[in-house]
């Protein structure tokens, strides 16, 4: 095991403590876990954004401070872009948790990265049963030789964690670190029954949440958890970088104004309403969104929504409870589809995150609300 001249074991500790402290129940496992693992072996440096930049830290007073808090790191930059993070420690042991592990269950990982959360899961139950796969082959081999450093070996492959790791299965529990649009039926097929798969579920930016299914007989079928937790997208091939999307272009045209009195925005505020936006098609994955700025004050005055399609809407932030300005333009009054979810969310008793589930069968995924034979979405197609 890894020693430096710093007590590094308090310090874990001391990480299990404020993990606690933040509302997340540890355990004597899964405390034990944390205290064994020593993080600053495995996020040996992080990215910091500086504007448009990310610049490098390796310093090792802040590097210890960084791993031992419950921030989230950027771990891996490509092309200027973040491809790979070591998430806060507050969601993997509250998603750890979720997962219900057991000793002698095998647990598929999908999304080494630093190989932190597979070092918690091999100390926990042992490495022979841990598994992981990572599409980056330079990050799943620095994960192996950082976590053989501090004694864990747990079984890692480098390939599209879309297939799984189809020659150890099946698997008892399988967890995503990565967003997808539909769960693989590769995941569905190397669980084992009554398994869980806990994975983030995104149409679009901010538009989903992580979701916890068991795998019946014929079907998985779960709850999505009641907090929000948002990853970085399953990339299908090495070196491929997370572009942010690309700010899609207003349609030039005639600029319908009326006003609305709503008082929030789906898309910053109230994040069920915006994935029922992406689940009837009315928004697209590729839609982008913003705040708008006062040219004279320098500070925001509204926000705005663009669609694929050009379609857009832009409103002013709320102001003691007044109606507020709404302008919008393309073949579309986008704002108009907005209020439509808002009024549907009411009418279904603005259901949060755990009153929504999903159902995924060989032939079809759909969303629900209470119950599977209750208010129904299909999951749109990935595009």
């Amino acid at each position: 095991m890894t020693t430096t001249s710093e007590d590094w074991t308090a310090r874990a500790a001391a990480l299990a403590d404020d993990i606690e402290k933040a509302g997340v129940p540890l355990s004597a496992e899964w405390r034990a876990a944390v205290g064994a693992v020593p993080r600053h072996v495995l996020v040996p440096e992080f990215y910091e954004q500086q504007g448009n930049q990310w610049r490098k830290v390796s310093r090792r007073q802040q590097l210890l401070e960084a791993t031992y808090s419950l921030k989230t790191l950027v771990t891996h930059v490509t092309d200027g872009q973040p491809t790979s993070s070591s998430t806060t420690p507050t969601l993997m042991l509250r998603m750890l948790d979720w997962l219900d592990v057991h000793d002698g269950h095998d647990v598929l990982e999908i999304g080494t990265g630093t190989g932190y959360n597979a070092a918690l899961l091999s100390a926990r139950l042992g490495d022979a049963h841990v598994f992981s796969v990572d599409v980056e082959p330079e990050l799943v081999e620095l994960a192996r030789q950082r976590l053989a450093e501090t004694g864990y070996k747990p079984t890692l492959r480098a390939m599209n964690g879309a297939d799984g790791m189809p020659d150890h299965a099946p698997f008892d529990r399988i967890i995503a670190t990565c967003s997808v649009p539909h769960i693989p039926l590769t995941w569905f097929e190397q669980l084992r029954t009554y398994g869980l798969l806990l994975a983030d579920l995104k149409l679009g930016m901010n538009a989903g949440n992580l979701v916890l299914l068991r795998r019946l007989p014929d079907r998985l079928e779960g709850r999505f958890v009641n907090r929000w937790g948002s990853f970085m997208s399953l990339r299908p091939e090495p070196a491929a970088t997370l572009d942010p999307p690309a700010q899609q272009e207003r349609s030039a045209g005639e600029v319908r104004e009326r006003t609305t009195l709503i008082e929030g925005t789906p898309w910053f505020d109230d994040l069920v309403p915006w994935f029922m936006l992406h689940l009837d098609g009315t928004v697209q994955a590729g839609a982008t969104f913003g705040v708008t700025m006062d040219s004279t004050l320098g500070r925001p005055d509204g926000t705005h929504l663009v669609d694929v399609d050009g379609s857009w809407c832009e409103v002013d932030l709320r102001v003691d409870g007044k109606p507020r300005r709404v302008r919008q333009g393309g073949d579309r009054n986008l704002w108009d589809a907005v209020e439509n979810a808002y009024t549907a969310w009411a009418g279904l008793r603005h259901p949060g995150w755990e009153r929504l589930g999903l159902t995924v069968t060989a032939d079809h995924q759909t969303v629900w609300v209470d119950e599977p034979d209750g208010h129904r979405w299909p999951l749109p197609e990935p595009r």
